[in-house]
């Protein structure tokens, strides 16, 4: 079967760009002996995991404790949970995880966090490896450094089922910043942070083993810093229109996903309707791109409908029935649209790779 033959809507990956995009940041991380573990909310696919560890990743991080439950299932449990777990259900949830999967690990922020996350794993038979999450400037979850992290990590150390292992660290708002320059100096300031604070609670002997940070846009810069082990990059793995343009070109990484439409109607010249609206291709983090179609733009039209439209002076064509690529504007939220990938190489296709974490927002 061939790539035309898909109906679509369809969620497309060419697997040599892929390919391409892991071994060129492996490549340049590993000079560094940090290691990588890639963040699998993006892919929430076991397939594209076990690539990456094949590639050398040590381990993944997930964002949800579903996403945790399904990809485990599937025999991809070396996993940390970036987000924090509470509520009564959640917790009964991750007890249960930790008895088949004692790999996973989780992040808290608070006392009262660690103490319920204590409380649940009554019966455990091993301790539960948790890291703190400090805040090193996204003004989202995370202790403070310093003496705030310093205290909780006292009393972490005092809870019975749970044992400290670590830092995480996640500078967020500064995947896109365009500007290199500000980009390099803001996370600088961030990793210096999240390093002395791990140097502060060793010398208070606890035993910090991992600080994690880092994603696609500065998981480079984020290694260079002495201290840090681990970075958590996901979106390179498939790269989307906002990190393109954000990284700009010397980045060196390709659009390897796409969502494939279909043209359905013409009602006007310069405007054609596709079968791809806000259903295939989110829209948080801007448009879509069509592949290939310069000066034409794409706007969603609906739950099922979607918009192109030309510019003056574009060239027109794409009669009804044509087939569109799209580069989604933001990968993540596109990906958790779809069950399957499509998979090919050179338009052969080769695979369909269920999406089992999509959808796993408990």
């Amino acid at each position: 079967m061939r790539l035309d033959e898909l109906d679509t809507p369809a969620l497309v990956v060419d697997l040599a760009l892929m390919e391409a995009n892991i071994a060129r940041l492996m490549g340049r991380l590993r000079p560094s002996g940090v290691r990588v573990r890639p963040h699998l909310k993006t892919a929430k696919c076991p397939e594209v995991a076990r690539l990456l560890a094949a590639a050398g990743a040590s381990g993944f991080c997930v964002a949800k404790l579903g996403e945790a439950e399904a990809l485990a299932e599937a025999g991809v449990d070396d996993l940390l949970i970036t987000t924090e777990i509470a509520g009564a259900p959640k917790l009964r949830r991750l007890a249960a995880l930790h008895a088949r999967h004692p790999r996973v690990r989780c992040v808290l922020d608070s006392l009262e966090g660690a103490r319920m996350l204590d409380a649940a794993l009554a019966g455990a038979d091993a301790p539960l490896e948790v890291l703190i999450e400090l805040d090193v400037g996204q003004r989202r979850c995370g202790v403070a450094p310093g003496e705030p992290a310093r205290a909780l990590a006292a009393e972490v150390a005092r809870l019975p089922r749970l044992r400290l292992v670590g830092l995480q660290g996640y500078e967020g708002h500064l995947q896109h910043v365009a500007d290199p320059e500000e980009r390099g100096r803001r996370v600088d300031e961030a990793m210096g942070l999240l390093v002395s604070t791990a140097e502060l609670l060793r010398a208070d002997g606890h035993a910090i083993e991992t600080v994690t940070t880092g994603g696609t846009g500065t998981c480079e810069r984020c290694a260079a810093h002495p201290g840090v082990t681990e970075v958590q990059p996901g979106s390179f793995v498939f790269l989307d229109r906002a990190y393109r343009d954000a990284l700009g070109p010397d980045a060196g990484y390709a659009n390897a996903l796409t969502v494939l439409a279909t043209v359905i109607s013409r009602p006007a010249p310069g405007r054609a309707v596709i079968d791809a609206g806000l259903k295939a291709l989110s829209t948080d983090m801007g448009n879509a791109e069509p592949v290939g179609l310069p000066g034409v733009r794409y706007r969603p039209g609906g739950d099922e409908h979607g918009i192109l439209e030309w510019d003056g002076d574009a060239p027109a064509g794409l009669a009804v029935g044509e087939r569109v690529a799209l580069i989604p504007g933001h990968i993540d939220t596109t990906v958790n649209l779809f069950d399957v990938y499509h998979v090919h190489r050179g338009g052969e296709l080769l695979a369909a790779w269920p999406i089992v974490a999509r959808g796993k927002s408990p």
